[in-house]
């Protein structure tokens, strides 16, 4: 179960010291996993370039891949885009240790404080190769969350494709409704 509003809090990595999934996991009494399957500079998806306002015909995002477990069992794949001017001369660029608080708090260190998010959910068949690593029974939805990330300056900072299984995902989500 995503935490939808706590998700991406500050209070929330300082009370765990990990990132929003692990804490999820472990809220379940079961034990998370990531890994790093990819890393690199790379021409972003247009998509992606026009919701992180950069150039959409050069190297101008990090591209991390990761695959993510519960109890050994594979449950998303999350594939981070980064601005490539908020990612060099860090370890959003090239590694797979991010230290203590992970993501978010290594954007922190750049400067960008999460603030607000901006989530698009939608619901498809899955890809054979995203069947196969999250071994989806057959017939089994993946949902895809699109995720981008605003700082305290309303920038975004980071987009973010998660791809679940269906059948083991919930979103909650707790939002105010303006006037």
């Amino acid at each position: 179960m995503r935490f939808g509003q706590s998700r991406y809090s500050k209070k929330l990595r300082d009370e765990t010291g990990v990132s929003p999934f692990h804490a999820e996991v472990q809220a379940q009494k079961r034990t998370p996993n990531a890994f790093l399957t990819e890393i690199g500079r790379v021409v972003p998806p247009p998509p992606i370039a026009e919701r992180l306002h950069v150039d959409p015909d050069s190297e101008s995002v990090v591209r991390r891949e990761n695959w993510y477990f519960a109890d050994s069992e594979p449950m998303q794949i999350g594939v981070t885009y980064i601005p490539w001017e908020i990612a060099k001369d860090s370890v959003l660029a090239d590694s797979d240790d991010l230290g203590p608080g992970d993501l978010y708090a290594r954007f922190e260190d750049k400067g960008h404080l999460i603030t607000y998010t901006r989530e698009e959910v939608t619901a498809r068949m899955a890809t054979l190769k995203e069947a196969r690593g999250l071994m989806l029974p057959d017939g089994v939805p993946v949902l895809v969350v699109l995720h981008t990330g605003l700082d305290q300056d309303l920038h975004p900072f980071e987009v973010t494709e998660f791809t679940m299984r269906a059948d083991y995902m919930g979103l909650d989500y707790t939002m105010r409704v303006d006037d």
